[in-house]
């Protein structure tokens, strides 16, 4: 009966991310639904019945997998570079937004100190989970964009770190009642949990450098690693664990050296399938009864949370700072809580239940009110709130090419002269340095992954072109942005080969727009340029039409139409040539490119003389 269980949460799971997807919403939204219906309605799901004693360490271990990919991410070199504002968010403002929650917990709500300690800890942290589909979807500005991805990334395992001290501290507190008992332990808990993470990465780094451990162990030994580094410092400091495993990936993600991509791409699947299924399991153990004791005074804890904690945060992170007066209020508004919160709120819930707090069985349905609130009343609120604040990107002027080869960074280096933003994306990384070197910004890994959802300029992304010699990778980016954006802004080469099946391998090579015509693949573009062509742009006009430029180009293949703006802030127009596109181009249009060698030779010479007959005339 448990497997059918288990089996049946894996296919909720999905089905919860699948609705998640069509709707364009945060998943933890269909998941919370998913697991209320399954546990406290329909009384279905007993995660306590069907887990036992196992729940807490199965818990336990997930919560340590999550913070310990979210950690993964943290960069010092990057760290650097986002600005004084995010770091004073993760800590003046992380402090600030701590000591409001806790004690609006004690005065409102009236919950013990300890377990309002706790809760004021845990509701600190955002996650990048629930930011990044709202960002995607209200396009604010640069700098809101950046802060608030910054944040989600940054407070994750800082957040958490923070709540694990708290916890300890007060766990701590009142045992003895001998305060330098209280103070030695919390520091050895510090000490511990620094020691076992700087040590697992230490040795972690040491074994792949030395190759001690093959490459297709990589991932299944570092998630055992992980594991072990958290099981071993708990057994040495009561809940030291997860300070250790946020120790140990930062430590890996700061080692220049070490190739951990693909690691970083397996935790992004696995904490997936952990977050869902955590997500439900933890949800199905709220109790109706649990939910009812929360009264009126709920009301005002949310409104504090949400008008009072999160406002006095940004105010005080932002002071002496240029962020403008109405970017401020938009950041005021945005902090949604997610999975971590879920999560490690439930941890120490479990743990302080076991210790005899009273109010302990509050904590959880009080996090989980507080996730519901703040992922619904915020995305519906999002983008009307940027809009009327003037906060709103007015148009996405970004072309993403999958793919940083030397056709897409011909093609990509053509569209950079033309004045068009372009962002490239490739999964090797020898392409991605040849791009980098060419001054084009490109990202080194797979752009359908979180992690690219947090680097990549979702927000402002116009189209997307799919120039990869690899048809699975563009198949891939193909499904994916289609549906974030729209079938519309989305392209892809027709495959080099003319068989049949090649191009039945994915679905979406039958309903896709095809780049450059039925003849403008792959193989014959790398084979122009290998032989000299480039890439060029011409300017139609009323003594040089479009028919007279298919005349003179015979051999050149067109890759894309830019036409002029009508005002000054309009973002430029530009349509890649399609095979099923039948639109000309008019007057004024430039014509982009790829150019035959011996035209190009013609054509470099004749932009010479008309550079200098303008110069000339002036």
């Amino acid at each position: 009966m448990s497997a059918i269980y288990i089996a049946a949460i894996a296919i909720f799971s999905v089905f919860a991310q699948w609705l998640a997807w069509v709707a364009k919403v945060p998943a933890i939204l269909f998941l919370l639904l998913t697991g209320l219906l399954l546990g406290p309605v329909s009384g279905v799901l007993d995660p306590d019945q069907l887990l036992g004693d196992l729940l807490f360490p199965v818990v336990s271990l997930s919560v340590a997998i999550i913070l310990f990919e979210g950690s993964l991410t943290l960069h010092f070199r990057e760290l650097k570079g986002i600005g004084k504002v995010v770091r004073n968010l993760c800590s003046i403002g992380m402090l600030t937004t701590f000591i409001i929650i806790t004690a609006c917990a004690i005065y409102v709500l009236e919950l013990d100190w300890p377990v309002a300690a706790v809760l004021g800890a845990v509701l600190v942290v955002t996650g990048p989970t629930v930011i990044a589909p709202m960002l995607n979807a209200m396009r604010p500005t640069k700098d809101i964009d950046r802060i608030l991805r910054w944040e989600g990334i940054v407070i994750d395992p800082i957040g958490a770190l923070f709540a694990v001290l708290v916890f300890e501290a007060v766990s701590l507190v009142g045992k003895d009642g001998v305060f330098s008992h209280t103070l030695m332990a919390l520091f050895s808990t510090l000490g511990v949990g620094l020691s076992v993470g700087i040590i697992s990465g230490w040795f972690t780094s040491l074994i792949i450098r030395k190759e001690w451990l093959p490459f297709e162990l990589h991932k299944f030994g570092i998630l055992a690693l992980v594991l072990m580094s958290f099981t071993l410092s708990n057994h040495l400091s009561h809940e030291s664990g997860l300070l250790a495993v946020t120790i140990f990936g930062i430590w890996l993600a700061n080692q220049d050296d070490l190739e951990i991509d693909a690691v970083l791409e397996f935790k992004e699947d696995l904490s997936m399938i952990l977050i869902s299924s955590l997500f439900i399991l933890l949800a199905a153990r709220l109790k109706l009864e649990e939910l009812m004791m929360l009264d009126s005074g709920i009301f005002w804890f949310l409104a504090v949370v949400l008008f009072v904690a999160r406002p006095l945060s940004i105010a005080v992170s932002t002071f002496n700072s240029d962020i403008p007066f109405k970017s401020r209020l938009m950041l005021a508004w945005i902090a949604p809580r997610g999975i971590v919160a879920a999560a490690v709120g439930s941890v120490f819930a479990l743990s302080m239940a076991q210790s005899g707090h009273p109010d302990a069985a509050k904590i959880v349905p009080l996090i989980f009110t507080v996730i519901i609130v703040t992922v619904i009343l915020q995305s519906l609120t999002a983008t009307p709130l940027a809009r009327l604040l003037g906060v709103r990107q007015p148009s996405p002027n970004t072309l993403l090419i999958i793919g940083a080869n030397h056709v897409a960074r011909a093609i990509a280096c053509g569209l950079k002269e033309q004045s068009i933003d372009v962002y490239l994306s490739d999964p090797a990384w020898e392409n991605c340095k040849m791009a980098r070197m060419d001054g084009l910004p490109c990202y080194y890994g797979n752009p359908q992954s979180e992690h690219a959802e947090r680097y990549l300029p979702l927000t402002s992304l116009h189209s997307v072109l799919a120039l990869s010699p690899n048809r699975h990778h563009n198949a891939l980016g193909v499904q994916y942005f289609s549906h974030l954006l729209d079938e519309q802004s989305v392209y892809s080469l027709k495959s080099s080969t003319n068989h049949a099946k090649a191009n039945k391998d994915s679905a979406t090579f039958l309903s896709r727009q095809i780049l450059f015509g039925d003849t403008g693949n792959y193989a014959k573009l790398s084979s122009l340029m290998a032989k000299g062509g480039k890439v060029s742009a011409t300017r139609l006009s009323e003594e040089f039409s479009w028919e007279q430029y298919l005349e003179v180009n015979k051999e050149a293949i067109p890759l894309f139409i830019i036409s002029e703006q009508k005002k000054e802030d309009d973002p430029l127009s530009i349509r890649p040539f399609t095979s099923e596109d039948k639109k000309q181009p008019e007057q004024g249009d430039r014509i982009l490119a790829l150019q035959p060698p011996k035209m190009s030779i013609l054509k470099d010479s004749v932009n010479k003389e008309a550079s200098i007959g303008e110069k000339l005339n002036s």
